[in-house]
Order: C-alpha cells, then structure tokens, then sequence
C-alpha cells in the first residue's frame, strides 16, 4: 500500500537509459541542496487546534485520514491533484500537495489525546532512479519536494516515509487493543487496506465497521460548521478575488459578444483571474446568457452573449489553502435591464434581502430559506402564476403546496468553505435543523428561472433567469457580507456594466 495513486498505462514503445554509466552520470555534479527549514504556517497552527478537537471525539482509537491520489485524465496524463478536504482541514495543506499521503492520529501512551504523524512520499534522494525517471515524483518531473524534516517543520507534524504506513497501521490492533477509523471516501485502497487489517485484528469488520467510519467522516464534516478566525479570512481573501474576477468578465461583456461563443470566453476571462489569484476555481463556473440562465448548473458555456441578454455568472475563486468563494450576478449584457428582466431582478433581490435579514445567531439555517421563499411565492401569487384558489399560505405548506418550486427548485442557502456545498455529510438536525452560530459562512442565493418553453409564465418572461448570491459569515450580533462590495441593486449594476467593471 505503498501508492494509492490510479496506475499509469505506460507505453512500450518508450525506452530511457538504463546502463550503470547513464545512471553513475545522473547522479553527479549537482550543487548541495538547500538545509534551511520553512517556518510553521498559519494554517498549520489552527489544523493544530482541530485535530485536538477530533482527539477529544475519540479518545483512545486510531484515525486514518488520507490525502487521496491521483487520477488519471487520459492515459498518462492525471488531473491536477486536490487532497481531501478532511485532510486539508487537518493538517493545513492545500493546493495540490501530497498525493497519496495519510495523516494517523494515534492514542499516546498517557491515554490523554494524539500524536499526529504524516505519512508521505518525500523528495528522492538523487543517486535514486526517482530523482530522473518518475514522471509523478521525480524532481526533474515536478519539482523539488519537501523532505521529511522540512514537512515537519512546516506542518509541526512527525513526519514518516510512505512506505512505513503497512505496518504503523497494524501496529498494537486488536480485541484488547487499538480501534481504528479511516475516511472511507479520501481513498478506496487505504480503506480497503484498514478492513484488511481489522480483520486480520479481530476488530469489527463490515457493515459495523463502515459505520464508525462513517460517524468520523460526519464528524470531520460537522467540526467544519464554524470556521476559525484564519477560515474566515481565508474566505474573505477568495471573495475579494472573485469580486476582481466579475470586475474583468463585466470589462469583456464587448469582447465576448463579439466574438461568439461569448459564454466561453467569460469562463475564460474568470479562470484567468482565478488562477492568477488562487488555486483556480472553487468548481466549474456557470456562464449562462438568455435562456441558458434558466439551467441551474448550465456549465457547459457553449453559447452566444448577446446584446439584450442577462448573463448569469455564478463562479468562485478558491485560494492555495482551497476555501472557495462562491457568488452569483446577473447582468444585462446591453447595461440597461428590459422591464420585464427589471421586474424579476427587483423581486428575486427583494427575497435576498428578506434571507439576509434572517441571517443572524439563533435562527436556525432553513429560516434563511423560509424567509427568501416566501417572497418568491407571494411574486409569484400577485403575476398570477400559481394556480388558481392557492393562497400564499397553501404554497408555502411543505406537503400540500410547493407550487412556487416549478421557477425556484433549490435551496436559498448552503455552508461554504473548503467544499462549496460544504460540511455535506452533517446530519439533518446539524445542518437544516441547526442554529446559526458566529463563524459560520454560508450563501444566500434566491432565484426565478423561466424557461424558454414554459407555457405557464407570459411571454415576456420566457427565457428570463436570475439568480443574486452573496457569502456572509454569522458575527456576534448579526452577520457580515463577505462580497458586499459587487453591485447588487439595479442602478449599480446597470453603472456596473456600462462603465465596463469599474465599481463605484
């Protein structure tokens, strides 16, 4: 269990130097390597503070979290590497550091809390045939890589060579011993690894099995509900950035309907700047112009911009630490709305305000939703477009009603952070159910969409799709509008656009 990453198809008809006299050669004449150790970051002093809390959830048991690997694209190619956000979260490394790497809590001798330790592939020594030939590892491949003591310093983390893992994980098992959990999802090969090594224990093993596994990953899920003070500026950084980003795609509104096939080039001017700013974008960007806004998650971005149009362009900078912003503006491509855009602009940024306000400690997450949703059902009822003898009171009834649902079928709101549907597998009552409590980042994210074909709404409506996001954080007293600073009433975004992305 060495490697986890997906195995490579490798070519027959390439051949490399293997004779004593190349590989002799390879290995001399290189200047020594740099011995100065990076310092301890930021990010790994606060996953300090939430492996403490996991240890505090299961005093006594083993925890297994993996990196994740590699997978392969097509061929030889792989797709760019993001660890796990669990291992992310606890051990503060992001971007695409560390394939295949596992971090293990394990009991110290006291019984009081874990010792952490990261296993990992660190970089190869140069009389090694890694150092030239591996095109996943290998220096002259990817670039220099930590080495175990460099890693340590970074992360403050004990640090062991990959290889070890087998045997560290087998280690003081069994009935009278250790128990041991691994986050199933991170990566197959370690969890099947982990059963392996239960049953050959006497642990538990199966469905009983799964299902501790399963509370850690809901554990690890739910501890991500509340960011810390660095979470939370880590959010604010990836919202700054895509505020720039919406700026440039507003500056090249011109560029892209002149050049055809304008929702790509939106996507592309976004990705620009996204990874110009961060680690790229947080997940694939939605550039739906006319009645493509009409599809919620249309990322295909194959079509026109044209003048007349709104663009809807939800999208979202993630930083090198992976949190991602995740915001939404419609715009009309001309600079000035038509009055039926106008009419459903003004009503879904109506129900926004309405979820905003509820945004607050002590309401619980789904008022959020109620409160946006209830807006949207009485726009809705006075259009005259839910059938006929429904009051606003029957819509809203979550069994009998629901009739608004046809032109918004998703939620106002969800977490955000190092997942952009973040902390997913917290159970109902966490969740929905939960309060709202200071640290918390969440969207606020109304909608109408009107389709092209829909034979219900007026014809001035067809084909007419807005959606207004923005990510707060739950303060003491109230919450804060991370992305605040993006146009949002009519006035400001039509100045928006026609002053070409200046902000005022």
């Amino acid at each position: 269990m060495s490697r986890v990453s997906e195995k490579q198809h490798k070519a027959e008809h390439r051949n490399r130097p293997t004779g004593e006299a190349f590989m002799a050669f390879m290995r001399e004449g290189w200047a020594p390597r740099s011995d100065e150790l990076p310092e301890l970051t930021d990010a790994a002093r606060y996953a300090a503070a939430r492996r403490e809390a996991l240890s505090a959830t299961f005093p006594g048991e083993r925890l297994v979290v993996p990196a994740g690997g590699l997978k392969i694209r097509s061929n030889d190619t792989d797709y760019v590497f993001r660890p796990h956000s669990a291992f992310a979260h606890l051990t503060g490394l992001g971007a695409d550091r560390e394939p295949d790497a596992v971090l293990v809590l394990d009991p110290l001798p006291s019984g009081e809390g874990h010792g952490a330790t990261l296993y990992f592939l660190p970089l190869a020594d140069r009389d090694s045939e890694e150092f030239f030939a591996d095109s996943r590892s290998g220096e002259f491949w990817v670039g220099s890589r930590p080495t175990l003591t460099s890693a340590s310093a970074e992360l403050g983390l004990s640090t062991r060579h990959l290889s070890e893992l087998p045997d560290a994980m087998a280690k003081d098992l069994g009935p009278s011993g250790l128990a041991v959990r691994v986050v199933r999802d991170a990566d197959r090969e370690v969890a099947t690894t982990v059963d392996r090594v239960r049953e050959q224990s006497g642990l538990s093993s199966g469905e009983q099995a799964q299902e501790a596994d399963l509370e850690l990953a809901r554990t690890l899920s739910t501890m991500r509900l509340v960011k810390d003070a660095w979470e939370v500026a880590q959010m604010q950084e990836a919202v700054e950035a895509t505020a720039t980003a919406f700026d440039a795609v507003v500056e090249h509104l011109p560029e892209a309907v002149r050049r055809g096939r304008g929702e790509r080039w939106v996507e592309g001017v976004f990705g620009l700047h996204a990874r110009h700013a961060g680690n790229g974008v947080g997940y694939d960007s939605i550039c739906a112009a006319g009645d493509h806004a009409t599809t919620l998650h249309w990322i295909r971005n194959t079509g026109e911009v044209r003048d007349g149009d709104l663009l809807l362009l939800d999208a979202g900078v993630e930083t090198d630490a992976l949190y991602t912003a995740d915001v939404t503006r419609t715009v009309p491509v001309s600079g000035r709305f038509t009055e039926p855009q106008r009419r459903v602009y003004e009503a879904v940024l109506e129900a926004q305000e309405a979820g905003l306000a509820a945004v607050r400690p002590g309401n619980k997450f789904k008022d959020v939703h109620a409160a946006a949703i209830e807006v949207i059902a009485r726009h809705l009822l006075e259009w005259g477009l839910l059938p006929e003898d429904v009051t606003l009171e029957q819509t809203l009834d979550a069994d009998e009603g629901q009739f608004h649902r046809r032109w918004m079928v998703h939620g106002t709101s969800h977490h955000l952070g190092l997942d952009v549907h973040d902390c997913a597998q917290a159970l109902r009552e966490d969740y929905v159910e939960g309060e709202l409590r200071e640290g918390m980042v969440l969207t606020v994210e109304p909608g109408l969409y009107f389709k092209s074909d829909d034979l219900l709404v007026p014809e001035e409506l067809r084909g007419i799709g807005v959606r207004i996001e923005d990510d707060v954080v739950v303060t003491a007293d109230g919450a804060r509008n991370l992305s605040a600073m993006l146009p949002r009433t009519v006035p400001e975004v039509e100045a928006w656009v026609r002053e070409g992305g200046r902000r005022r």
